[in-house]
C-alpha cells in the first residue's frame, strides 16, 4: 500500500505568520500556483480514493491536484488541529517545543494536545489500511496532521520534539507492509 501525503498550499495566514488552526480560509494566489506546480508533478501518478479534510483550503488544493480523476473524500479526521486562544495570533506565540512533546502533551490556551491528534490520524489510518489494501491513497491536509501520520507511519521515536517541517504543498510517498504495521 501507498500513502501519499499533500499539505495544502499557502493562504494569506500563512504567508502572514498567523495561525489560523481550524478557521476556514482559502488558497491565496500562490497557493493555487504551488498547487499547479505540484499537479503537474503528480499528474502521471495513480491514486486510488483521494481523502482530505473538509476545510476550503485543502478541498481547493486536492481540487486543483487530481480534478474529478479520483473520487475525493472529506474525513473530519483530516481537519487542522484546534488552536484555541492563539487562533488568528501571531506565529510566535505557537511554542513548538510544548505543543510537540509527545510525553508533556500540552493543552495549554486550548491547543488540541498532540496525543489526541495521534490519536484520530491513528483511527483514519486504521480505518483506510482496513478498506483500501494494496491501493494507493492520496491524503491532502494540514501541517500538523501530516505530521502525526508520518511519524505514525515510519514509527518513529515519540520522546522529545516530534516538530518535522511540512511547508505549504509538501508531498511525500510513504509505502506501507500493512502485514507489518502497527497502528
Amino acid at each position: 500500500m501507498k500513502i501519499c501525503l499533500v499539505r495544502h498550499g499557502q493562504t494569506e495566514s500563512n504567508y502572514e505568520g498567523i495561525i489560523q488552526g481550524r478557521e476556514n480560509v482559502e488558497l491565496n494566489d500562490t497557493g493555487r500556483r504551488q498547487c499547479k506546480r505540484l499537479s503537474e508533478k503528480i499528474k502521471d501518478k495513480h491514486y486510488d480514493y483521494c481523502y482530505m479534510s473538509p476545510m476550503k483550503r485543502t478541498v481547493e488544493t486536492a481540487i486543483i491536484l487530481i480534478g474529478d480523476r479520483v473520487e475525493t473524500i472529506p474525513d473530519k479526521r483530516l481537519i487542522e488541529r484546534e488552536m484555541g486562544e492563539i487562533t488568528n495570533k501571531s506565529r510566535e506565540l505557537y511554542d513548538t517545543n510544548k505543543y510537540w512533546d509527545y510525553n508533556l502533551n500540552s493543552g495549554d490556551l486550548g491547543v488540541e494536545k498532540v496525543q489526541d491528534i495521534f490519536e484520530r490520524c491513528r483511527d483514519f489510518l486504521r480505518y483506510i489500511i482496513d478498506k483500501h489494501s494494496g491501493q494507493t491513497i492520496l491524503i491532502v491536509s494540514h501541517s500538523a496532521i501530516l505530521r502525526a501520520i508520518r511519524h505514525i507511519l515510519l514509527n518513529t521515536d515519540v520522546n522529545g520534539n516530534l516538530l518535522y517541517p511540512i511547508d505549504n504543498c509538501y508531498y511525500e510517498e510513504i509505502d506501507i507492509d500493512e502485514k507489518k504495521i502497527s497502528i
